[in-house]
């Protein structure tokens, strides 16, 4: 059987550049600064400019670039697991997994707590098609913030190419709940990676329209209802009678989705 693979990698960005002045690097110690007058922004440090120019540069997707300054940057900073973890993601963009789960491991070792490096390095193992790794990792990092919606999400593609379905509706929902466009495009440069890769995109598109259905949003639920349709997935029809799309059957947007469009029914006959 063929593997249906959509775009491998989206990522959001989850967390601003975090200002050093107001957050020291691990095993540093916190120094109280002189309150500043309300209309005086504090003086960027070298270390944050380099930080940003490396961000400007992901955004820019001038990855072998913004590699080279985010090594630097460790260099500077051999304890930050912010900076090693968008090190690692750098390198899962570029298409080198084995160096970004390095780094990855190296932000976890820097903070034990650093969630964002515990979710990156389950999508590396997502990526060898490790779910049950995977499904790990993310468990790790929800243990450490549940208010994570991408780590939700990508749990449930784990689950979902798994084949089990139940655990991975269950994970799109809470996904959903907390943010309700997750798995809409968001951009491409960031602290934590989100998936958006499976093996049949038909039947995860129809999942995520039941998981609409059931949360009672219409315009979504018809939207990637439309999506398993186009995709050729053929038992989308099976929503008229499916319990979990009863609070939007009737919705005229639902309902649009299984007319015919007169074009093609013409050329039928």
């Amino acid at each position: 059987m063929k593997r249906m693979i959509l775009p491998a990698l989206f990522l959001i960005l989850l967390f601003p550049l975090a200002s050093r002045a107001q957050q020291s690097a691990p095993g540093q110690v916190r120094q109280v600064s002189t309150p500043q007058p309300a209309n005086v922004q504090p003086e960027m440090t070298p270390l944050q400019l380099g930080e940003l120019r490396a961000d400007i540069l992901m955004a820019r997707k001038m990855y072998p670039e913004a590699i080279r300054a985010y090594e630097k940057l460790t260099r500077a900073e051999p304890k930050n697991p912010v900076i090693f973890n968008k090190l690692g993601v750098a390198y899962e963009v570029w298409g080198n997994n084995r160096l970004a789960e390095r780094y990855f491991k190296k932000a976890i070792k820097a903070d034990k707590t650093y969630a964002s490096a515990y979710n990156n390095v389950g999508t590396v193992e997502y990526a060898k098609h490790h779910y049950g790794n995977a499904i790990k990792w993310y468990d790790k990092t929800l243990k450490l913030r549940a208010d994570m919606p991408a780590v939700y999400s990508n749990l449930g593609y784990a689950y979902f190419d798994e084949k089990k379905y139940p655990e991975a509706m269950t994970c799109f929902q809470k996904a959903i709940q907390i943010d309700p466009l997750i798995f809409q495009e968001k951009g491409d440069n960031g602290s934590v990676v989100q998936q958006r890769g499976v093996t049949d995109p038909g039947l995860f598109y129809f999942f995520v329209a039941r998981t609409y259905a059931q949360m009672g949003n219409a315009e979504r639920a018809a939207h990637y209802l439309t999506m398993a349709r186009d995709d050729g997935y053929q038992k989308f029809v099976s929503a008229k009678t499916d319990p979990g799309f009863a609070k939007v059957i009737k919705d005229p947007l639902v309902v649009a989705v299984f007319t015919p469009v007169p074009e093609l029914a013409d050329k039928r006959h």
